[in-house]
């Protein structure tokens, strides 16, 4: 895959409370896809896998959100700032689309 992004490391470094609130969240998030494995491997209800599949889907929604405010809050506005804007307006649209696939 051909690697068109601007940046190998932000422009800010997270804090290392915002580090923790993301990945609280994604232990969140895998432990709700251990909960599902331990569903399907005890034949549990197809419905009762799907809300548990669909709590995942929105969990993930929630941290992508919270990652992408900071992008625009910090590597977005310092790009506009250093008179890159425009290529990390494009990036950044490149990486939502695929949130809408």
């Amino acid at each position: 895959m051909e690697d068109k992004f601007l940046h190998d490391h932000p422009s800010k470094p997270r804090t290392k409370d915002e580090k923790q609130a993301v990945i609280n969240r994604l232990k969140r998030v895998e432990g709700q896809v251990r909960g599902i494995q331990k569903m399907v491997e005890e034949d549990r209800y197809c419905v009762d896998i799907l809300v548990q599949i669909s709590a995942i889907q929105a969990a993930l929604k929630k941290v992508g959100f919270s990652v992408t405010e900071r992008h625009m809050k910090h590597c977005v506005t310092d790009a506009i700032k250093s008179g890159e804007g425009k290529d990390a307006i494009d990036e950044l649209m490149d990486v939502l689309q695929q949130f809408s696939k």
